[in-house]
């Protein structure tokens, strides 16, 4: 292992060393940013650095050519939002967020996620986005599936009415799980409860991945 170690030393030198000398730093840059970085096609994974690899607990060859759904908690919430932001990039060809996303391991964590498409008329057909860990700063708490759904709606903009027809529950029950995560942070509304979890601006959205 050790004399592997050197091996790969040596050549990640020599490779930084070549770009120096050539000019042609583009491949470095991508591979050895501090930040995950990853090129999508229609939510296929087509490439994605060192970085954005170990933190989601892979090999960077185990990611190229998956649909990012292997990154979300489940199915279902990759389902439930993964056209948000696509509006806005439309618009303007920024978007940036705040989710919660799943390792390899199962483990959650928070990611500040930022994105620019590459085909503006078709934001999700080619785009770049860059994913960092929040861990150090926003420990991730545990919320059920369920919670975490209603969440992100909320932080849609979705009544607790609205809620209800788009998850076929009762009225009722999303209030009684928005009275659960009041309680859960100690935040007596909505606005509280979105500020106890992240410091947003007008502009940002926390999604539930």
């Amino acid at each position: 292992m050790e004399r592997h170690n050197i091996v790969e030393t040596r050549k990640q030198d020599a490779r930084v060393d070549a770009a120096y000398d050539s000019g042609d730093f583009a491949g470095i840059a991508f591979d050895f940013a501090p930040v995950g970085l990853v090129l999508t096609e229609n939510r296929l994974i087509r490439d994605c650095n060192r970085a954005f690899a170990e933190m989601f607990g892979y090999e960077v060859g185990e990611l190229r050519d998956q649909y990012f759904a292997i990154l979300y908690p489940s199915n279902e919430e990759f389902v439930n939002i993964r056209d948000r932001g696509v509006d806005q990039l439309r618009e303007t060809n920024r978007y940036w967020d705040e989710r919660i996303m799943a390792r390899k391991d199962g483990s959650l964590f928070w990611c500040r996620v930022r994105g620019h498409s590459f085909t503006p008329d078709e934001p999700l057909m080619r785009a770049v986005w860059s994913f960092a860990d929040l861990s150090e700063i926003r420990p991730y708490r545990e919320l059920t599936r369920r919670e975490r759904e209603i969440v992100s709606l909320l932080a849609d903009g979705l009544t607790s009415k609205e809620i209800a027809i788009k998850l076929e529950l009762s009225y009722r029950t999303v209030e009684v799980y928005r009275a659960k995560l009041l309680k859960k942070f100690g935040v007596a509304n909505t606005s509280a409860l979105f500020q106890s979890m992240a410091s947003l601006d007008d502009d940002s959205r926390i999604v539930s991945r």
